[in-house]
């Protein structure tokens, strides 16, 4: 279990902070009205992945908080919990990676690609349009519409950016043993 210490808080704040800039500024419309095509959750995966599930989950809920509030629409609490709720569940299912210790390869992208497919299914597919019906009483239709768009999308573009930030993290960590003093 990774430990709260300095560096998870400056991770979440970072993350919260690219996780904003990305979403907010970084989003391409998708067909599916109130989705988007962005790459905010490859980088959410990546912090989860690194950092655990708790920065994962404050990331994206404080970061999705602040994309909503800066349109001006309000906030959209049932898709903010989601991002919170996809941020904890990429921390929980990739803790076996060892994406800090400098080991990234085939499986770990294997196991990374699998854990985000099932993170953002059961964010995007089960909690947000489900708390959309309950807190906003939006038609069942319309909601598992832009749920089931919106895993898509993510998963397709955490798959690239997420996998390929948790790579190149991945090599600048050096290699247990590694490192030989001089004579």
């Amino acid at each position: 279990m990774r430990k709260f210490t300095v560096k998870t808080i400056v991770a979440i704040a970072i993350g919260a902070a690219l996780f904003f800039v990305l979403g907010r500024f970084v989003a391409i419309p998708s067909p599916v009205p109130n989705t988007n095509v962005s790459i905010q959750y490859g980088l959410l995966a990546f912090i989860a992945a690194v950092f655990g599930p708790l920065a994962g989950a404050l990331a994206g809920l404080i970061g999705h908080f602040f994309i909503d509030f800066s349109f001006g629409w309000g906030v959209w609490w049932s898709w903010v919990i989601a991002s919170a709720v996809f941020g904890c569940l990429m921390g929980i299912f990739s803790s076996k990676l060892k994406v800090d210790e400098g080991e990234f390869g085939v499986k770990g992208i294997i196991t990374f690609n699998i854990a985000q497919a099932i993170s953002h299914a059961l964010a995007w597919i089960g909690v947000a349009p489900c708390l959309d019906i309950l807190m906003f009483q939006e038609p069942v239709n319309k909601v598992f519409l832009q749920g089931v768009t919106g895993a898509i999308i993510n998963i397709i573009t955490t798959a690239i950016v997420g996998t390929l930030l948790c790579i190149a993290y991945s090599k600048t960590i050096p290699k247990k043993g590694s490192l030989k003093e001089e004579n």
